[in-house]
């Protein structure tokens, strides 16, 4: 190829290239838009609604597992004070007993002996009564016949000394009749010898270990009756937590399963820790006015352990979360049924009954978006995209 040749061929190859579109540019990602508007339609189909916030006392608290259990000082056990076979139960688990129901029957081989103890010092006790009415008579016949001088000094001395011992054993056989009569009242025997055992307290039964046919002995707790109105909670705490609290202290707790929050306050922070937890045990007192709340049923129990304070809380529902970081929506309404909103990151801490506390980023009075903030977060990822 001559020079002149290769010219011309660079020429053409140049003005080849030069004809080519040139490559369109790369769309850059523009990032999350600082606003976005809503019109009237948006905001009632996305269920918009916002209010402005203010602050509300709280406390921090620790969230620990706990039980009720019933209240030892409103729970009686009925036990056996005598050997007997078991004749009739007339109670059960989860009864209503009142107050001198009976609810156990025993026969007694044993109460039947005390019951004839007793007859036994009865008659003794008439016995030396009798010898009494005659040693006295005779004291009193010789006094008479010593006035009269027809009897002896020592006819009377004799007639005292029987009257003393006559008494003496008069004042022995009440202390026998007593002593009977105090070992048979325990029983509540009757003249056949059954003891009938009946409830100390109204309330309701919360165990029963006896059958119909049954030999129980001495000791043997046959039932558990326990007033209802008021539980002990239950829980154990680190030291750290034990030391936050008071008795007299108010606590939340809540059920397994259920959203409501109620009340206990505390009664004893021990003051030793549980070998076999590594906890402190702390005891509660539940108003259990309702019969709502039952015996060992678990419970989750909020222990406060910073005094109450003011704080910025939040609907739940209004925190949105944008690569992981928590934002909120300020809001500008236009006055014609729409508005304006506009992120804001905000820093959070707990959540307590569908409200987060708002650490930083807002402050009392800042207009924010309450319900249908999702709607509002979607607006704001669709822009984004559509700026991409």
């Amino acid at each position: 190829m001559n020079p002149k040749q290769a010219s011309v061929l660079l020429a053409c190859v140049m003005v080849a290239a030069c004809g080519k579109p040139a490559p369109a540019a790369e769309e850059m990602d523009m990032g999350m838009p600082a606003d976005v508007t809503f019109s009237a339609e948006q905001i009632a189909h996305g269920s918009v609604k916002w209010a402005a916030i203010s602050t509300e006392t709280v406390a921090d608290y620790v969230e620990v597992p706990g039980h009720l259990v019933p209240d030892e000082d409103r729970t009686a056990r009925l036990s056996v004070a005598v050997r007997g076979r078991v004749t009739a139960v007339n109670a059960n688990i989860g009864d209503s007993v009142s107050r001198g129901q009976v609810l156990v029957v025993l026969q007694s081989e044993e109460a039947s002996s005390k019951r004839a103890d007793l007859a036994k010092a009865n008659a003794e006790l008439s016995e030396r009564q009798s010898a009494l009415r005659f040693a006295r008579a005779a004291r009193e016949r010789a006094e008479r016949l010593l006035a009269l001088k027809s009897g002896s000094a020592q006819d009377l001395e004799r007639a005292r000394a029987d009257e003393a011992a006559a008494e003496a054993g008069v004042a022995q056989a009440t202390a026998m009749v007593e002593h009977a009569r105090t070992a048979l009242s325990v029983l509540d025997v009757d003249a056949n010898g059954q003891v009938k055992m009946a409830a100390p307290i109204a309330g309701v039964v919360i165990a029963r270990d006896v059958v119909v046919g049954a030999v129980v002995d001495a000791g043997a707790v046959p039932f558990v009756v326990t007033d209802p109105a008021t539980l002990w909670l239950e829980f154990g705490v680190t030291n750290a937590v034990a030391a936050a609290l008071k008795p007299g202290q108010r606590l939340h707790f809540v059920e397994t399963g259920s959203p409501d929050v109620l009340d206990a306050h505390v009664l004893r922070v021990s003051r030793a820790v549980d070998p076999s937890t590594r906890l402190v045990p702390v005891r509660a007192s539940v108003v259990n006015s309702r019969s709502r709340l039952r015996p060992e049923m678990f419970v989750t129990v909020r222990a406060e352990t910073t005094p109450a304070r003011p704080v910025l809380t939040v609907p739940q529902g209004a925190v949105q979360l944008f690569d992981g970081r928590p934002a909120v929506f300020l809001v500008e309404p236009d006055g014609k049924g729409g508005a304006k909103f506009t992120r804001r990151d905000v820093e959070t801490g707990t959540t307590t009954n569908g409200r987060t506390h708002i650490t930083k980023g807002l402050t009392s009075g800042d207009v924010i978006v309450t319900d249908g903030a999702f709607a509002v977060r979607s607006s704001f990822t669709h822009s984004k995209m559509k700026m991409g």
